[in-house]
């Protein structure tokens, strides 16, 4: 065999290799970025996309409506599932997604799943493996195929184990046991399908950072995640800021439409009207107001002026 023969063969073999060494569980750094691919800003080492802190507080005062409303303008039809319990439904929630996918148990399946998991010295139940990964300010997002009964994918130690690791919480479409205990868990909230005693049974994890369905939503890691009473919707990362802004700025114009109500100053637009002298009256309320504010006064002027000449496209 030839230098060059055997050099060419050793290359092959050693590719073959790393390519075996793959995790088939945890999604990689590439296939998240082919899902995320508009996403420009920063990212996770694990290739999620980074949006900030500022707006994961900056969500928690917006409605679910208004996101809606800026979302299905733009063709994301399939962001929202509604009809949850909560460990504390009066306290609303946002954060990342951190995504995982379960399945009905298949005995190969989860003996070659287990056997990556100790190749990978992963510790305990393939259920706690996505908890390892959270990061501060992530929401575990799970798909367990709406399973409660046996479908309990944590208990109060790996509650434990997600306050510590995020500070914020979970969506589950599925169950949790001891939901007495996680209730009293700081810095937990979380939204499941039902509570049941028993234990975790016939599932196992097939996925980590995988894009993932939750009732009739869709869900890629790193989406913004805004859990309320009425419900949870996953707001795609390339349109997080924007969405944020645009729900922000509904809601000061209802502020403002509210007041003019209250003192019979809208005459019988209750809830429209919007008149360029209209829009004039609310910069100068919002003036008046500027604590109201939680966006940069400029992005207010450009959201405005927007508004001012789409209503002026419409008198016309």
């Amino acid at each position: 065999m030839t230098k060059l023969l055997f050099i060419v063969l050793l290359s092959f073999g050693l590719a073959l290799t790393v390519q075996a060494g793959h995790s088939q569980v945890a999604t990689t750094k590439d296939q998240i970025k082919f899902y995320t691919s508009d996403w420009k800003g920063d990212r996770f080492p694990d290739g999620r996309p980074k949006i900030s802190d500022d707006l994961l507080t900056r969500a928690l005062d917006v409605s679910i409506e208004d996101l809606w409303d800026f979302l299905e303008e733009r063709g994301y039809h399939c962001q929202f599932d509604g009809d949850w319990k909560a460990l504390h439904s009066e306290k609303p929630f946002a954060g990342r997604a951190l995504t995982a996918q379960y399945m009905p148990l298949r005995p190969d399946m989860a003996k070659a799943i287990a056997a990556e998991g100790r190749a990978e010295h992963r510790e305990g139940g393939n259920n706690s493996w996505p908890i390892a990964q959270l990061q501060t300010g992530d929401v575990y997002v799970a798909d367990g195929f709406g399973k409660i009964v046996e479908g309990t994918l944590i208990g109060s130690n790996l509650g434990t184990g997600i306050a510590a690791h995020t500070r914020s919480g979970f969506v589950f479409d599925a169950g949790i046991r001891d939901q007495e205990e996680n209730r009293d868990i700081p810095n937990l909230n979380g939204f499941y399908r039902g509570y049941d005693p028993s234990a975790w049974a016939d599932m196992t994890l097939t996925a980590i950072d995988s894009p993932i369905r939750i009732g009739r939503a869709t869900v890629l890691p790193g989406d913004l995640v805004l859990a309320k009473s009425d419900g949870v919707i996953f707001i795609p990362a390339i349109l997080a800021e924007e969405a944020i802004s645009s729900a922000e700025f509904t809601n000061l114009q209802d502020a403002f439409n509210f007041e003019l109500n209250r003192n019979g100053k809208n005459g019988g637009q209750f809830e429209g009207g919007w008149t360029q002298t209209k829009y004039d009256a609310f910069a100068k309320w919002i003036d008046e107001h500027p604590e109201r504010l939680k966006m940069p006064r400029s992005e207010f002027d450009s959201l405005l002026k927007q508004k001012k000449l789409e209503s002026r496209a419409i008198s016309h």
